[in-house]
């Protein structure tokens, strides 16, 4: 797909979020809008996936660790056809399928795994990812993680397996806004130095400008041609695409008003 109609995906993506998150009244705006560019580039250039079969056998494997970004993923399967947009209105709301954090992984279309507790998805997607080795599968496991999420011990136990096994079907990008809910990273538990550290383990590291979508396009083709797992640590801008919130931790988990929705959308950018 070309670059200007995937940048136009990433623009709707960001304008679904905004509404949704405003229907709710409450969830997570600046890491989803951060990460739209890599949904964008994920669900219409890289994956392979049939939104008319979600559950096709040979589908690459997304896993969302970072589960409060939620309202990203929705967008995104939205704008790929899986369920209708008007769907994400229904965000946070009781009944719904599109919970704050995914948790009818069996009922929702383009979801693989349920999440809550943070540091857990790269231990399901090296799980997937093992399994497909083991059964001769070319499938592409892909998981994404929030940075303060590497502050869980889990992640490093993941990291190593990974390694162990030669994973090189399994690719984590590392949503690096240098941001979570308390602050900086770096002042709540420092991370740096991130890169030297994922090769500690073992791990083919690529770094890149995460709200670029030609950077990203080269990340993950270069993921691709390495024979061992790959870690693209992404950097982001918390709320990109809405200037007034960018890079503004107390955005993490908040939601726009009617005022405020009015505003942004207004505002809106396309990355």
């Amino acid at each position: 797909m070309d670059n200007k109609s995937l940048t136009n995906h990433a623009y709707e993506i960001r304008r679904q979020v905004l509404i949704s998150l405003n229907a709710a009244g409450s969830g997570h705006l600046g890491g989803s809008l951060g990460l739209a560019d890599i949904f964008t580039v994920l669900f219409f250039d890289f994956l392979r996936h049939k939104p008319d079969n979600p559950t096709w056998a040979e589908r690459d494997r997304l896993v969302l660790s970072i589960g409060h970004v939620a309202p990203v993923l929705y967008a995104s399967l939205a704008e790929a056809g899986y369920f209708p947009k008007s769907e994400l209105l229904s965000l946070r709301k009781l009944g719904s399928r599109l919970q704050g954090h995914p948790a009818t992984a069996h009922h929702t279309p383009g979801l693989e795994t349920s999440a809550g507790s943070l540091g857990q998805g790269l231990s399901i997607a090296v799980g997937m990812a093992l399994s497909d080795k083991i059964d001769k599968k070319t499938r592409r496991v892909v998981s994404i993680h929030g940075d303060g999420e590497l502050q869980e011990g889990s992640i490093w136990e993941a990291a190593m397996s990974a390694a162990h096994y030669k994973l090189n079907n399994l690719i984590a990008i590392i949503d690096r806004n240098y941001l979570q809910i308390d602050g900086k990273t770096e002042d709540v538990m420092q991370l740096e130095p991130l890169q030297s550290k994922w090769e500690s383990f073992g791990w083919n590291v690529i770094s890149c400008n995460g709200n670029s979508i030609p950077e990203m396009q080269q990340a993950l083709k270069a993921a691709t041609e390495s024979d061992k797992p790959s870690a693209i640590i992404a950097k982001t801008r918390m709320g990109a695409g809405v200037k007034a919130i960018e890079n503004n931790h107390k955005w993490h988990g908040k939601a726009p008003s009617d005022e405020e929705l009015s505003a942004f959308l207004n505002a809106l950018e396309v990355d």
